[in-house]
């Protein structure tokens, strides 16, 4: 299978905030964008009772991804869309789905407050169990006025996009974490963040106050373990400017602060073969649920 962007489609608004989002994206890497709208079939009985006719539910699988491929033919012309209906479970098609492209894009709605994202059960699971890149969009205009669609990680027209954020852990550093990232911040000519969270050992609160400089001790050691797993990729990638931002403190923390600011989140989520559960890993977990940004998550073994 040729090379696309995909963005699974349901006809929410969160749905199409991913698409667009998406058609961007595709357009920076220079791919068609692949529209899969997966619908469930209404078992018979039920269909009868509700007159929901095969014919029906096949106009309107057709219909949702056929509006918003129009929509989406209409504001990025250069952009190639291949629209395809999937029947089947969401959390079922969308895995497989992800196997054939480059990277799976789906949405999220805006909670508001303390309360975050939802990302339900489906983005969950599909971003537990797929090996490819998965980027989760908001749905919520981070402007306080106009489309949803227009505000899900957009560009300005003129000024570069705002900065890609990485989470890098200098201890378990992943170079498919570390490369995704570059490579986004390369193909929108945006500043790379990499955002480095470190927790003081229990024993040196101890010795802290009998030596204040300690502190400070642990900082550059921290700063300078950052800066050397980044090395390669900044000689690799010469022309991305990188920040490199090593703090104490949580590190989920440090990057739901940092994606305020940011097109987007890049994230690591380790692979787990084993059929029981749905893991993501606490770090990734509360950036899915509490970054304003698009939130990329790297799967790696």
């Amino acid at each position: 299978m040729s090379r696309t962007v995909t963005v699974g489609l349901d006809g929410s608004p969160e749905s199409r905030a991913a698409a667009e989002w998406a058609a961007r994206e595709a357009e920076l890497r220079g791919l068609p964008l692949r529209l899969v709208h997966v619908w469930e079939p209404v078992p018979e009985p039920v269909a009868e009772s509700v007159q929901l006719a095969p014919a029906r539910q096949k106009h309107w699988s057709e219909r949702i991804p056929g509006e918003a491929a129009a929509r989406i033919r209409s504001r990025h012309p250069g952009v190639e869309v291949i629209v395809e209906p999937v029947p089947g479970r969401p959390m079922d098609v969308l895995p497989e789905v992800a196997k054939g492209t480059d990277l799976l894009v789906l949405g999220s709605r805006g909670l508001g407050g303390l309360r975050g994202f939802l990302v339900g059960s489906v983005g969950t699971s599909v971003i537990a169990r797929t090996e490819m890149p998965v980027v989760l969009v908001r749905s919520v205009d981070r402007t306080g006025a106009g489309d949803a669609e227009e505000s899900a990680g957009a560009a300005p027209a003129v000024a570069a996009y705002p900065p890609v954020v990485v989470g890098v852990d200098t201890e378990r550093p992943d170079d498919t974490v570390i490369t995704f990232a570059f490579e986004e911040a390369a193909r929108r000519g945006a500043v790379l963040k990499a955002v480095h969270g470190w927790t003081l050992p229990a024993y040196y609160a101890y010795a802290l106050p009998a030596d204040p400089g300690l502190g400070t001790e642990l900082s550059e050691q921290e700063a300078a373990a950052l800066a050397t797993v980044l090395r390669p990729w900044r000689e690799k990638y010469p022309d991305v400017e990188v920040v490199e931002e090593s703090r104490s403190g949580s590190a989920a923390r440090h990057l739901v602060d940092a994606a305020r600011d940011a097109s987007l989140v890049v994230v690591g989520r380790r692979i787990r073969r084993s059929p029981f559960g749905a893991r993501t890993g606490p770090v990734t977990h509360a950036v899915l649920h509490h970054a304003v940004a698009p939130v990329a998550v790297v799967a790696h073994d």
